[in-house]
């Protein structure tokens, strides 16, 4: 049986989306597709954001920044979308069945040195941990259900 996909949105898919990618992918990977892409993508990975996953065991050295053109084609169950102007700008998928919207404050705004730069990403990576873990835990409890019932 195909997987559903997740995909994460956020406007330049360089911080926020390929962290939330990681973390649902750890959560969720067994039981679903999960990609990121943005509408106007940076065309890279901000290492900072590659460093602080990496702290949690996540490696997103091998991920790329994707315009989310690459998935209209595809049937997407859900989209997620972490700031506020991807929210805005999002458009429907085809199949698309469920659409979120958790905005996060962008880590790449962060200001300073290197060691504030990282505070910032560390937090915000920890925020979006927090509410994809709990997002991941109620769609593997409602799998749970439905494979009971």
């Amino acid at each position: 049986m195909e997987k559903s996909l997740i995909l994460i949105l956020c406007t330049g898919n360089s911080c926020r989306s390929h962290i939330a990618e990681g973390i649902l992918r750890q959560a969720l990977g067994a039981h679903f597709r999960i990609a990121s892409a943005g509408s106007r993508p940076a065309e890279f990975v901000h290492p900072l954001a590659i460093e602080v996953m990496r702290e949690i065991d996540y490696d997103l050295s091998g991920h790329r920044s994707k315009h989310l053109g690459e998935f209209m084609s595809e049937k997407v169950e859900t989209v997620i979308t972490v700031c506020g102007r991807a929210d805005q700008a999002c458009p429907i998928f085809p199949g698309q069945m469920n659409r979120h919207h958790f905005p996060f404050d962008d880590p790449a705004d962060a200001k300073g040195t290197r060691a504030e730069q990282l505070a910032v990403f560390r937090r915000v990576r920890d925020e979006i941990r927090r509410v994809f873990e709990a997002y991941a835990a109620g769609r593997l409890d409602a799998l749970r259900t439905s494979a009971g019932a």
